[in-house]
């Protein structure tokens, strides 16, 4: 089964948070992984479309019903009505998460993963401690300075 790593970020991103972005979808689409996001704009789209030009595969959760309301460089569109809530879908749908810069949404996404023990990498995102995950066990986001630390963090090199 392919990885699905979520990348969360805001939806309305600075210049160098979308070209971050960018550049970890197209890394995650080089390595085979699916990518999870947002659906909707700024780091989410800016991700999407790295991923979508290196033929990758991209799947949108979107808080709203319409599905058209997605980025067109999604895959597959997941229209949850769910809201602010599909943070919890997209981070039980993911192996992992990659966190481009940040705003709430994403500080709700990086809390949810390191709770359910997942990987996090934090690329010019939220500056965090470590966290107890639901396993018990401590363990805390890892801090990245590039895309590619940042996709090596949450899918390391076999």
């Amino acid at each position: 089964m392919r990885p699905c790593v979520a990348v969360a970020g805001p939806g309305r991103a600075s210049a160098r948070e979308a070209e971050l972005a960018r550049q970890v979808g197209v890394l995650l689409a080089g390595r085979g992984a699916v990518v999870v996001c947002g659906g909707l704009g700024g780091v989410m789209e800016a991700c999407a479309a790295g991923a979508r030009s290196a033929g990758g595969t991209v799947l949108g959760l979107l808080p709203g019903r319409d599905r058209a309301s997605g980025n067109p460089y999604l895959s597959v569109v997941v229209a949850t009505g769910l809201g602010e809530l599909r943070n919890g879908v997209l981070v039980n749908t993911c192996d992992a998460l990659i966190a481009v810069g940040g705003g709430w949404g994403t500080l709700s996404e990086v809390a949810l993963a390191l709770r359910a023990g997942k990987p996090v990498a934090l690329l010019g995102s939220w500056d965090l401690p470590g966290a107890p995950s639901a396993t018990g066990k401590d363990h805390g986001p890892v801090e990245v300075a590039t895309p590619a630390a940042a996709v090596e963090a949450v899918l390391p090199s076999s």
